[in-house]
Protein backbone atom coordinates (compact mmCIF):
# COMPACT_ATOMS: atom_id res chain seq x y z
CA UNK A 1 0.00 0.00 0.00
CA UNK A 2 1.35 3.50 -0.72
CA UNK A 3 1.80 6.09 1.33
CA UNK A 4 -1.15 8.86 1.18
CA UNK A 5 1.49 11.48 2.27
CA UNK A 6 3.36 10.95 -0.92
CA UNK A 7 0.07 10.84 -3.16
CA UNK A 8 -0.03 13.94 -5.71
CA UNK A 9 -2.85 16.58 -5.14
CA UNK A 10 -5.19 17.55 -8.01
CA UNK A 11 -3.33 20.64 -9.80
CA UNK A 12 -0.02 19.39 -7.94
CA UNK A 13 1.50 19.57 -11.62
CA UNK A 14 3.36 21.92 -12.88
CA UNK A 15 1.42 22.35 -15.89
CA UNK A 16 -1.56 21.78 -14.10
CA UNK A 17 -0.39 25.22 -11.62
CA UNK A 18 0.56 26.81 -14.57
CA UNK A 19 -2.72 26.20 -16.74
CA UNK A 20 -5.19 26.98 -13.51
CA UNK A 21 -3.49 30.03 -12.40
CA UNK A 22 -3.19 31.40 -16.06
CA UNK A 23 -6.92 30.71 -16.57
CA UNK A 24 -7.81 32.69 -13.26
CA UNK A 25 -5.27 35.61 -14.41
CA UNK A 26 -7.12 35.94 -17.24
CA UNK A 27 -10.35 35.76 -16.17
CA UNK A 28 -9.78 38.79 -14.29
CA UNK A 29 -8.43 40.80 -16.22
CA UNK A 30 -10.89 40.34 -18.90
CA UNK A 31 -13.37 40.62 -16.97
CA UNK A 32 -12.56 43.07 -13.83
CA UNK A 33 -9.36 45.12 -14.78
CA UNK A 34 -9.78 46.20 -18.45
CA UNK A 35 -13.68 47.33 -17.59
CA UNK A 36 -12.25 49.27 -14.67
CA UNK A 37 -9.63 50.52 -16.34
CA UNK A 38 -11.94 51.56 -19.09
CA UNK A 39 -13.88 53.68 -17.22
CA UNK A 40 -10.92 55.53 -15.79
CA UNK A 41 -9.01 56.17 -19.52
CA UNK A 42 -12.95 57.34 -20.88
CA UNK A 43 -13.42 59.66 -18.18
CA UNK A 44 -9.95 61.44 -18.46
CA UNK A 45 -10.21 60.76 -22.14
CA UNK A 46 -10.13 64.49 -22.86
CA UNK A 47 -8.45 65.82 -19.76
CA UNK A 48 -8.34 66.70 -16.01
CA UNK A 49 -10.58 70.18 -16.41
CA UNK A 50 -12.99 68.40 -18.61
CA UNK A 51 -13.28 65.91 -15.84
CA UNK A 52 -14.11 67.79 -13.55
CA UNK A 53 -16.26 69.93 -15.47
CA UNK A 54 -18.75 67.10 -16.33
CA UNK A 55 -18.78 66.71 -12.69
CA UNK A 56 -19.61 69.37 -11.48
CA UNK A 57 -22.69 69.85 -13.56
CA UNK A 58 -25.60 70.76 -11.06
CA UNK A 59 -27.95 67.40 -11.77
CA UNK A 60 -24.62 65.35 -11.36
CA UNK A 61 -24.08 67.03 -8.34
CA UNK A 62 -27.05 66.62 -6.81
CA UNK A 63 -27.13 62.59 -7.82
CA UNK A 64 -23.60 62.88 -5.65
CA UNK A 65 -25.66 64.47 -2.86
CA UNK A 66 -28.44 62.49 -2.65
CA UNK A 67 -26.59 59.40 -2.55
CA UNK A 68 -24.45 60.29 -0.07
CA UNK A 69 -27.33 61.35 2.06
CA UNK A 70 -29.02 58.15 1.11
CA UNK A 71 -25.94 56.35 2.44
CA UNK A 72 -25.77 58.37 5.19
CA UNK A 73 -29.30 57.05 6.51
CA UNK A 74 -29.11 53.72 5.23
CA UNK A 75 -25.38 52.32 6.93
CA UNK A 76 -26.17 53.87 10.61
CA UNK A 77 -29.68 52.31 10.44
CA UNK A 78 -28.74 49.14 9.53
CA UNK A 79 -25.59 48.72 11.73
CA UNK A 80 -28.11 48.72 14.28
CA UNK A 81 -30.63 46.49 12.64
CA UNK A 82 -27.46 44.00 12.56
CA UNK A 83 -26.12 43.86 15.83
CA UNK A 84 -29.51 43.85 17.13
CA UNK A 85 -30.71 41.13 14.65
CA UNK A 86 -27.25 38.97 15.26
CA UNK A 87 -27.40 39.75 19.33
CA UNK A 88 -31.38 38.15 19.04
CA UNK A 89 -30.43 35.01 16.97
CA UNK A 90 -26.65 34.25 18.67
CA UNK A 91 -27.11 35.04 22.21
CA UNK A 92 -30.88 33.80 22.67
CA UNK A 93 -32.54 30.30 21.58
CA UNK A 94 -36.60 30.69 20.87
CA UNK A 95 -39.05 29.10 18.65
CA UNK A 96 -38.71 30.56 15.09
CA UNK A 97 -34.80 31.29 15.10
CA UNK A 98 -34.19 29.66 12.17
CA UNK A 99 -36.90 31.51 10.45
CA UNK A 100 -35.55 34.80 11.66
CA UNK A 101 -32.20 34.21 10.37
CA UNK A 102 -33.68 33.15 6.89
CA UNK A 103 -35.92 37.04 6.98
CA UNK A 104 -32.93 38.28 7.59
CA UNK A 105 -30.91 37.33 4.38
CA UNK A 106 -34.20 37.42 2.55
CA UNK A 107 -33.15 40.27 0.70
CA UNK A 108 -30.31 38.61 -0.79
CA UNK A 109 -32.98 35.61 -2.64
CA UNK A 110 -34.86 38.75 -3.94
CA UNK A 111 -35.06 40.33 -7.22
CA UNK A 112 -34.17 44.64 -6.33
CA UNK A 113 -36.21 45.24 -9.38
CA UNK A 114 -38.94 42.80 -7.72
CA UNK A 115 -38.53 44.89 -4.47
CA UNK A 116 -39.16 48.02 -5.64
CA UNK A 117 -42.45 46.62 -7.21
CA UNK A 118 -43.24 45.22 -4.05
CA UNK A 119 -43.24 49.26 -2.52
CA UNK A 120 -45.23 50.81 -5.08
CA UNK A 121 -47.80 48.07 -4.50
CA UNK A 122 -47.69 48.96 -0.48
CA UNK A 123 -46.96 52.74 -0.62
CA UNK A 124 -47.63 53.88 -4.19
CA UNK A 125 -50.86 55.65 -4.69
CA UNK A 126 -53.04 52.82 -5.60
CA UNK A 127 -51.10 50.71 -3.31
CA UNK A 128 -52.36 49.03 0.06
CA UNK A 129 -51.52 52.58 2.38
CA UNK A 130 -51.74 55.03 -0.58
CA UNK A 131 -54.75 56.47 -0.10
CA UNK A 132 -54.25 56.69 4.20
CA UNK A 133 -50.83 58.57 2.59
CA UNK A 134 -52.53 61.07 0.20
CA UNK A 135 -55.60 61.74 2.61
CA UNK A 136 -52.25 63.12 4.84
CA UNK A 137 -50.36 64.47 2.17
CA UNK A 138 -47.77 62.11 2.78
CA UNK A 139 -45.78 61.65 -0.01
CA UNK A 140 -43.05 58.21 -0.41
CA UNK A 141 -43.11 56.96 -3.77
CA UNK A 142 -41.12 58.88 -6.22
CA UNK A 143 -39.35 60.84 -3.53
CA UNK A 144 -36.41 60.93 -1.24
CA UNK A 145 -38.06 58.57 1.81
CA UNK A 146 -39.01 55.62 -1.12
CA UNK A 147 -35.24 55.92 -2.02
CA UNK A 148 -34.29 55.59 1.67
CA UNK A 149 -36.77 52.74 1.97
CA UNK A 150 -35.77 50.68 -0.98
CA UNK A 151 -31.90 50.76 -0.35
CA UNK A 152 -32.58 49.59 3.58
CA UNK A 153 -33.94 46.65 2.12
CA UNK A 154 -32.00 45.79 0.18
CA UNK A 155 -28.89 46.26 1.97
CA UNK A 156 -30.22 44.84 5.53
CA UNK A 157 -28.24 41.56 5.36
CA UNK A 158 -24.89 42.81 5.13
CA UNK A 159 -24.05 43.94 8.38
CA UNK A 160 -25.83 40.91 10.45
CA UNK A 161 -24.59 38.33 8.02
CA UNK A 162 -20.99 39.24 8.66
CA UNK A 163 -21.75 39.07 12.81
CA UNK A 164 -24.31 36.64 13.16
CA UNK A 165 -21.87 34.02 12.49
CA UNK A 166 -19.07 35.03 14.23
CA UNK A 167 -21.17 35.92 17.47
CA UNK A 168 -22.63 32.49 16.86
CA UNK A 169 -18.83 30.75 17.11
CA UNK A 170 -18.12 32.56 20.46
CA UNK A 171 -21.09 31.34 22.34
CA UNK A 172 -22.25 32.76 25.33
CA UNK A 173 -19.95 32.46 28.03
CA UNK A 174 -18.37 35.90 28.27
CA UNK A 175 -21.76 37.52 28.28
CA UNK A 176 -22.92 35.09 30.86
CA UNK A 177 -19.98 35.63 32.91
CA UNK A 178 -20.34 39.50 32.71
CA UNK A 179 -24.35 38.88 33.90
CA UNK A 180 -23.00 37.40 36.71
CA UNK A 181 -20.69 40.29 37.51
CA UNK A 182 -23.84 42.47 37.64
CA UNK A 183 -23.24 44.06 34.02
CA UNK A 184 -26.34 45.68 32.44
CA UNK A 185 -26.90 44.34 29.02
CA UNK A 186 -26.15 47.72 27.21
CA UNK A 187 -22.45 47.08 29.31
CA UNK A 188 -22.07 43.73 27.89
CA UNK A 189 -22.71 44.80 24.45
CA UNK A 190 -20.50 48.12 24.29
CA UNK A 191 -17.57 46.41 26.72
CA UNK A 192 -17.81 42.45 25.96
CA UNK A 193 -19.85 41.66 22.40
CA UNK A 194 -19.22 44.40 19.99
CA UNK A 195 -15.30 44.57 21.25
CA UNK A 196 -15.21 40.78 19.67
CA UNK A 197 -16.83 41.30 16.69
CA UNK A 198 -15.78 44.84 15.61
CA UNK A 199 -13.94 44.08 12.63
CA UNK A 200 -16.77 41.71 10.98
CA UNK A 201 -19.11 45.06 11.87
CA UNK A 202 -16.67 47.35 10.11
CA UNK A 203 -16.37 45.41 7.18
CA UNK A 204 -20.04 44.50 6.60
CA UNK A 205 -20.73 48.51 7.37
CA UNK A 206 -18.73 49.27 4.68
CA UNK A 207 -20.08 46.35 2.32
CA UNK A 208 -23.56 48.09 2.96
CA UNK A 209 -22.45 51.42 1.95
CA UNK A 210 -20.54 50.62 -1.04
CA UNK A 211 -23.98 48.21 -1.80
CA UNK A 212 -26.20 51.73 -0.84
CA UNK A 213 -23.87 53.73 -3.22
CA UNK A 214 -24.36 51.32 -6.27
CA UNK A 215 -27.96 50.41 -5.94
CA UNK A 216 -29.75 50.57 -8.92
CA UNK A 217 -32.71 48.14 -9.30
CA UNK A 218 -34.96 49.26 -6.76
CA UNK A 219 -34.37 52.95 -6.79
CA UNK A 220 -35.28 53.19 -10.63
CA UNK A 221 -38.33 51.75 -9.67
CA UNK A 222 -39.30 53.26 -6.43
CA UNK A 223 -37.73 56.99 -7.36
CA UNK A 224 -39.01 57.81 -10.84
CA UNK A 225 -35.93 58.90 -12.00
CA UNK A 226 -36.49 62.42 -11.57
CA UNK A 227 -33.37 64.27 -13.35
CA UNK A 228 -32.24 67.12 -10.29
CA UNK A 229 -34.79 65.67 -7.58
CA UNK A 230 -34.61 62.11 -7.41
CA UNK A 231 -31.98 60.47 -9.73
CA UNK A 232 -28.95 58.97 -7.56
CA UNK A 233 -25.90 58.55 -8.87
CA UNK A 234 -25.89 55.59 -10.83
CA UNK A 235 -29.36 56.26 -12.32
CA UNK A 236 -27.67 59.86 -13.12
CA UNK A 237 -25.14 57.38 -15.14
CA UNK A 238 -27.70 56.13 -17.00
CA UNK A 239 -29.27 59.55 -17.79
CA UNK A 240 -26.29 60.66 -19.15
CA UNK A 241 -25.52 58.16 -21.59
CA UNK A 242 -28.89 57.93 -22.88
CA UNK A 243 -28.67 61.70 -23.53
CA UNK A 244 -24.73 60.65 -25.64
CA UNK A 245 -23.49 62.60 -22.77
CA UNK A 246 -20.45 59.84 -22.66
CA UNK A 247 -17.54 61.77 -20.97
CA UNK A 248 -20.34 62.81 -17.98
CA UNK A 249 -21.29 59.59 -17.72
CA UNK A 250 -17.77 57.61 -17.38
CA UNK A 251 -16.81 60.71 -15.16
CA UNK A 252 -19.33 59.92 -12.89
CA UNK A 253 -18.88 55.94 -12.97
CA UNK A 254 -15.69 56.75 -11.52
CA UNK A 255 -16.64 57.92 -8.41
CA UNK A 256 -18.64 55.00 -7.97
CA UNK A 257 -15.73 52.96 -9.53
CA UNK A 258 -13.50 54.72 -6.63
CA UNK A 259 -15.88 53.21 -3.63
CA UNK A 260 -15.75 49.87 -4.62
CA UNK A 261 -11.43 50.46 -4.43
CA UNK A 262 -11.81 52.55 -1.33
CA UNK A 263 -14.17 49.33 -0.46
CA UNK A 264 -11.71 46.75 -0.95
CA UNK A 265 -8.50 48.64 0.00
CA UNK A 266 -10.93 48.56 3.88
CA UNK A 267 -11.46 44.69 3.24
CA UNK A 268 -7.90 44.08 3.49
CA UNK A 269 -6.83 46.60 6.39
CA UNK A 270 -9.58 45.28 8.64
CA UNK A 271 -8.78 41.35 7.42
CA UNK A 272 -4.88 42.43 8.11
CA UNK A 273 -6.21 43.91 11.52
CA UNK A 274 -8.61 41.22 12.54
CA UNK A 275 -5.86 38.51 11.66
CA UNK A 276 -3.25 40.50 13.74
CA UNK A 277 -5.99 40.47 16.77
CA UNK A 278 -6.08 36.60 16.21
CA UNK A 279 -2.55 36.29 16.52
CA UNK A 280 -1.70 37.91 19.66
CA UNK A 281 -4.98 36.30 21.00
CA UNK A 282 -2.94 33.32 20.25
CA UNK A 283 0.33 34.48 21.40
CA UNK A 284 -0.97 35.50 24.50
CA UNK A 285 -3.18 32.21 25.65
CA UNK A 286 0.16 30.36 25.00
CA UNK A 287 2.07 32.77 27.24
CA UNK A 288 -0.09 31.85 29.77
Amino acid sequence: MSDTSTRRRVGDGPLARRLIIGLVLLVTVLVLLVPLASIFTEAFQRGVPAYFAALSQPDTLHAMGLTAFTALVCVPVNVIFGIAAAWTVAKFTFPGRGLLLALIELPFSISPIVAGVAYLFVYGAQGLLGPLLEAYDIKIMFAVPAIILASLFVTAPFVAREIVPLMMAQGREEEEAAVTLGASGWRILRTVTLPNVRFALLYGAALCNARVMGEFGAVSVVSGNIRGRTSTLPLQIELLYQDSQVAGAFAAATVLAGVALVTLVAKLIIERLDAERERLNVKRGVGH
